[in-house]
């Protein structure tokens, strides 16, 4: 294969993976054919096909890829300053960075299609937490127990308290996102969320 045409199947790929993604996110894996995927991307089925050898490995496949989107909330939670002056504005920074990100309405989207989705392919959803959220939360309780260590806070467990830190901050604008179907907070709220949350994690854990 020349370079012209590897350049011409890699943006087909991409195409494919794009469509594939608006359609699941707008019809459900069931409710979405390969058919409509092919549509949707300017291909033919038997493209889509020759990428993708059928529509369970496509959904997997975008679903995985969209793990690489952590990588910038990653960095964000490793980044805490050893300040004891600066805790509850560095916290409050934090939780209103980890909101904003975390309830942005195409993240929302996919947690509840992975969710919709989970007792058919638990493996994928059980691969997309451990490789997204989990892998935050794990950068999370290691900043924690940096912050532990300088005297800063007080923690047996740093895994559960960077849970009981997202929890304090997600529980509210993400349950209800998930009943109603798309976002119902304003960005005033989020802050007040993560202001409350930030006051109510040091309160048990400074």
């Amino acid at each position: 294969m020349t370079a012209s045409e590897e350049g011409r199947s890699a943006r087909k790929r991409t195409a494919i993976m794009d469509a594939a993604t608006k359609a699941f996110m707008a019809k459900g894996y069931a409710g979405t054919s390969m058919d409509d995927i092919a549509k949707l991307a300017a291909v033919s089925k038997q493209t889509v096909y020759k990428h993708f050898t059928d529509k369970e490995k496509l959904f997997a496949e975008i679903v995985l890829a969209t793990t690489d989107r952590v990588d910038a909330m990653v960095d964000l939670v490793a980044d805490i300053p050893a300040d004891a002056q600066a805790l509850d504005e560095n916290l409050t920074r934090l939780a209103r960075q980890f909101l904003t990100a975390l309830t942005q309405p195409e993240v929302l989207q996919l947690r509840r299609l992975i969710i919709a989705n989970a007792d058919t392919f638990p493996q994928l959803g059980g691969a997309w937490y451990e490789q997204g959220f989990e892998r935050v939360l794990s950068t999370l309780a290691t900043t924690f127990h940096h912050l532990a260590d300088q005297g800063l806070l007080r923690i047996a467990d740093p895994h559960l308290a960077a849970n009981h830190f997202s929890g304090l901050l997600l529980w509210i604008p993400v349950n209800k996102a998930m009943f109603h179907g798309s976002p119902q907070h304003t960005q005033d709220e989020l802050d007040r969320f993560a202001a409350a949350g930030v006051s109510a994690f040091l309160a048990a854990y400074r």
